[in-house]
């Protein structure tokens, strides 16, 4: 432990190849019912953008955005520009921001499935209250505690399947959160394409099917085994060994184990964690905390997810055909993390990073040139062309569901030591939750000045995020998720950053 040699020492050594087990049923249950959470955060972006583009909704809500949709003549690109209606959409990420903080304390003092049970019901309490709105005040109401629910659960899911899941299969695994979430925003997509028939109470029930995968979430959080990593660090070792043997299928987990207990007694010795995550030892994975899920924003994928109807009805798309065009990038981002969950612990974490992170350039690129060719002021594009776009936009969609959309949750989640791994989950969805809250107050703006711009804007943040893997992200396929700390240490850049004076100390507790 950095700053002195009496404290515990946490995961000294290398015991990977002692670890034993399979992949049991229970594992593959509980991550399975664990991953639900992830899709109230899917169902969320995808119900939004199909409610704002609903006539009924923003005559009721936004009138002066109606009035401006109905004029022929206005600007292509402005016409759906309104920080209400932005506001509508970001209130939520902002809510659930503040929310993660506050989750920090519950899953580390009551364990994974409180943080994750509290998210359900909060979830449930804000879809009711979004459905039933009958002002802009309940509206905002609902979604903030929309907003609570997504920050709970976005908290403490990644964290319960990193845990849960064996060392070999942890990318796979863990990647069911982000699955759950791509087949959220399908479901949205097909819901709305449905509701929007309903013309004065389809939004209603778009927002209120809200209620189903946060029920699914909450029965699941009561029935779910807590981690073993969690019952041990709250001093239930025996408890902890218990379901440690069950999701392995095996007695002999005792290198496992021990590695739990080592990384639990310095975790207690820990009383501040967001103080403690501020420390030399755990820089870099305080860097990859803030970098990870602010790079996966800047990718520009949400603001595709969000006002994809908008955004398809701004390049000439009519009602139907704009809803239509959603939900297909809806299901190719869902059938696309199928390939990153096949292929992460294969080909690893990084070479999915860097071939997404080039195809979503090359996107992006062609994407403008095309709108800044073939579309300007009151120009709807050609037959063709939009739907060469909508190909385009496609296959950015399929590049960042095998690269950037599980790994931006992923790795953030395997890499802190245990003492950290709360707080540090906290800060990855409060970056998540900002960048998101900012890109969705901002991007109908952004649309509008930048126009067909827009796509290089976000090409040029790919283009950074791709070089930061390439130098300074190590490769975590296959190392055990409480000796992630040695890995640091062994990297070009990261061990000049990390303490040396914390291996002799580790070395005297060992001895001691």
């Amino acid at each position: 432990m950095a700053g002195g040699s009496l404290g515990p020492a946490g995961v000294a050594k290398e015991r990977a190849e002692q670890y034993q087990g399979k992949v049991t049923p229970s594992v593959i249950v509980a991550c399975f019912v664990a991953a639900i959470g992830g899709s109230i955060f899917g169902y969320d972006i995808g119900i939004s953008g199909g409610v704002t583009s609903m006539d009924a909704f923003l005559k009721k809500f936004f009138h002066d955005v109606y009035l401006k949709k109905k004029h022929a003549h206005e600007n292509n690109y402005c016409k759906y520009d309104n920080q209400g209606l932005a506001a509508f959409t970001s209130s939520l990420y902002l809510a659930g921001l503040v929310a993660s903080f506050v989750a920090s304390p519950v899953t580390r003092d009551y364990g994974r499935r409180a943080s994750i049970i509290c998210g359900g019901i909060s979830f449930l309490l804000g879809a009711a209250l979004n459905a039933a709105a009958a002002n802009l005040a309940m509206l905002l109401t609902g979604r903030i505690l929309l907003g609570v629910g997504i920050g709970f659960g976005n908290q403490a899911v990644p964290l319960y399947l990193s845990e849960m899941a064996p060392t070999h299969l942890r990318g796979g695994l863990n990647m069911m959160f982000q699955l759950a979430t791509t087949l959220g925003i399908f479901t949205a997509n097909m819901i709305n394409y449905g509701t929007q028939k309903l013309e004065t109470w389809g939004w209603r029930l778009s927002l209120g099917l809200a209620a189903a995968p946060a029920l699914m979430m909450t029965v699941g959080g009561i029935l779910l085994p807590e981690t073993p990593n969690s019952l041990i660090e709250r001093g239930k070792k025996e408890e902890g060994r218990r379901v440690l043997e069950k999701i392995r299928g095996t007695k002999e987990v005792n290198a496992e184990y021990q590695d739990m207990v080592d990384a639990s007694e310095l975790a207690n010795s820990i009383k501040h964690p967001f103080r403690n995550i501020l420390e030399r030892r755990n820089r870099p994975q305080l860097v990859m905390a803030i970098f990870m899920p602010m790079f996966q924003i800047l990718t520009g994928i949400n603001s595709i997810l969000f006002y994809a109807p908008v955004l398809f009805q701004s390049m000439g798309f009519k009602g139907d055909a704009s809803l239509y065009s959603s939900a297909m990038t809806g299901a190719v981002l869902a059938s696309s993390t199928l390939i990153s969950i096949a292929t992460v612990d294969k080909l690893g974490r990084r070479a999915l990073l860097i071939s997404g992170g080039i195809q979503m350039i090359t996107c992006q690129v062609v994407v403008s040139i095309i709108l800044g060719l073939k579309f300007g002021p009151n120009q709807e594009l050609s037959k063709s062309f939009s739907v060469l776009v909508v190909v385009v936009i496609c296959l950015f969609v399929l590049a960042f569901g095998w690269s950037w959309g599980p790994l931006g949750w992923t790795v953030p989640s395997e890499i802190f030591p245990l003492e950290t791994r709360s707080a540090g989950q906290s800060i990855t969805v409060a970056v998540n939750l900002f960048f998101t809250f900012v890109i969705a107050q901002i991007f109908l703006t952004l649309l509008c000045s930048f126009k067909f711009g827009i796509f290089l804007f976000f090409a040029g943040w790919v283009t950074i995020m791709t070089i930061f893997v390439y130098f300074f992200l190590p490769e975590t396929k296959g190392v055990p998720i409480e000796e992630m700390i040695l890995l640091w240490k062994k990297h070009w850049f990261w061990k000049r950053i990390m303490p040396v004076v914390e291996e002799t100390n580790n070395q005297q507790s060992i001895s001691t």
